[in-house]
């Protein structure tokens, strides 16, 4: 199949009306999210992945990518009229954007905001539907050992990424790895990790795991917060959403420039919007004649980031339709989505499942389109939603997280789970160490596993078949490379600059 009939038949999945309501549902709730600050897109897509159980594999994986890239237009409205990012994507757009707001210029912040989020989404989509084919085909060759190899390569890079501690973040993935080793071992049959619960003897449930450390966690996170600053937010008046014809010829090669960096920020392990976002800017800044002026209101601080951390979000999709390897913790979850569908995500989809591939991709593009069309003229609705106190969401969103873990297997151990996961997760919170990692870890661990009894059959239980293979032994220099990289006093201060910047 062609990559035009791909999207011709993915366009046909998509513009369904059951997809194209559930595409619109993701699009507002995602929005929503991305509005409210301390309610992130990975700790929402948690909390209503038990919901989608229920619909068809491709109906639930739009709405909750709907919900995905929704949250990264939602977190540009109150970064540039409030100076909240509602997402950690949005962070960089609030220094500009809101000092455009400051000048009188925030509708046309979030018209330039909105116009670079519908490019990079749209160049998103082509970007995908040209290069999936090809890097199924490539992948399609790929043994046991490079697959071990590049999951292993996946698990370095996003320690590397990782925000704070290196040796945190190994931490957390070794954590994660023996959490996934729980259950019954495929092969001998014995039980592992199991602590006498039979309810364990098929692993740790995913439902539970991310729920917990995400959704409860960050309930418990945010209500810490809101108890130290309770206070309604200040709204700036907002001007005409017109742009002048000025702002659109600066922002217009910036949204280009950060289309470029998202789409290929996007396909790193543990990249995505976030690191999209803040890279984008960087380089704004560093090829400007004024750099100085950057925070003062230029409509390049808006364009870029809000390109880069959409056109990020859609390519992180890339490694896990074509690979089956998450690049982060929100890919990660819609791994645990597609395997409860009964999916196993990697190359053999795109031809096994070729509407839920090519309709997955389609279906990017009405969203974004969607969000152009919705969320301007919602402006109002959704700050004002701002004025909520914490304290009244926050019993729904439990009520909620609770019925859609019991709906799974409708088993009270998963509730009492996940409040241990919760804890586990404020815990990690206040010791500094990020949950991505851990869930990375704990997705690819049982894969890890497989793929490396696999080779070590071929190789007769010789370990240098990861050395003979050079694909494989090439990847294993490269993680190696990393590690050692991180000893280096020097590339530990540049990676603290980075991070802090």
């Amino acid at each position: 199949m062609g990559v035009w009939d791909g999207i011709l038949l993915g366009l046909g999945v998509a513009l369904q009306p059951h997809n194209v309501l559930f595409a619109l549902l993701g699009c507002l709730v995602g929005t929503l999210v991305g509005v409210l600050p301390g309610l992130g897109p990975t700790a929402t897509i948690a909390i209503l992945m038990p919901l989608t159980f229920g619909l068809d594999p491709v109906t639930g994986l739009i709405a909750l990518a709907g919900i995905y890239y929704g949250a990264q237009y939602g977190g540009s409205t109150t970064s540039i009229l409030l100076r909240l990012p509602g997402e950690a994507s949005s962070v960089v757009t609030a220094l500009d954007g809101h000092a455009m707001t400051r000048n009188g210029r925030g509708g046309a912040a979030l018209s330039i905001a909105a116009l670079a989020s519908f490019f990079a989404g749209t160049m998103g989509t082509l970007f995908m539907a040209a290069f999936a084919p090809v890097l199924v085909v490539v992948v399609l060759k790929f043994g046991a050992p490079e697959y071990f190899m590049l999951m292993f390569l996946g698990l370095i890079t996003s320690v590397v990424l990782a925000q704070g501690s290196v040796i945190r973040a190994l931490a957390m993935i070794l954590v994660g790895l023996l959490l996934g080793m729980a259950g019954t071992d495929v092969n001998s049959g014995q039980y592992r990790y199991d602590f006498g619960f039979y309810e364990l003897l098929n692993g740790v449930p995913f439902v539970p795991l991310v729920v917990g450390l995400f959704g409860i966690a960050d309930i418990l996170v945010t209500l810490e917060r809101a108890a130290k600053d309770d206070a309604p937010p200040l709204l700036h008046k907002i001007s005409s959403l017109w742009p002048w014809k000025s702002e659109m010829r600066r922002a217009a090669p910036a949204a280009a420039r950060g289309t470029v960096v998202g789409l290929f920020l996007g396909l790193l392990p543990g990249g995505g919007a976030l690191l999209s976002s803040f890279m984008a800017y960087s380089v704004e800044k560093r090829i400007s004649k004024t750099p100085e002026k950057f925070g003062s209101g230029l409509v390049e601080g808006v364009a870029a980031p809000e390109a880069a951390n959409n056109a990020g979000a859609q390519t992180a999709f890339l490694p896990l339709l074509t690979l089956g390897i998450p690049s982060n913790a929100i890919m990660a979850l819609m791994v645990g989505a597609m395997m409860v569908h009964g999916i196993i995500p990697g190359p053999r989809v795109m031809t096994a499942q070729p509407d839920l591939f090519w309709g997955l991709i389609a279906s990017m593009w009405v969203g974004n389109l969607m969000l152009l069309v919705i969320n301007l003229p919602l402006v109002g609705i959704w700050v004002q939603l701002l004025r909520i106190r914490y304290h009244v969401m926050f019993p729904i969103i439990l009520t909620v997280s609770a019925v859609g873990i019991y709906g799974v297997e409708f088993t009270t151990f998963d509730i009492y789970l996940t409040a241990i996961f919760g804890v586990l997760g404020y815990l990690m919170h206040k010791w500094r160490c990020e949950p991505a990692p851990l869930l990375l870890a704990f997705v690819l661990g049982p894969m890890m596993e497989e793929y490396f009894r696999r080779a070590m059959l071929v190789g007769r239980g010789d370990p240098m078949i990861f050395l003979t293979h050079p694909i494989s032994a090439g990847m294993l220099v490269v993680a190696i490379i990393l590690l050692i990289s991180m000893i280096f006093p020097s590339i530990q201060s540049f990676r603290r600059k980075a991070f802090a910047e």
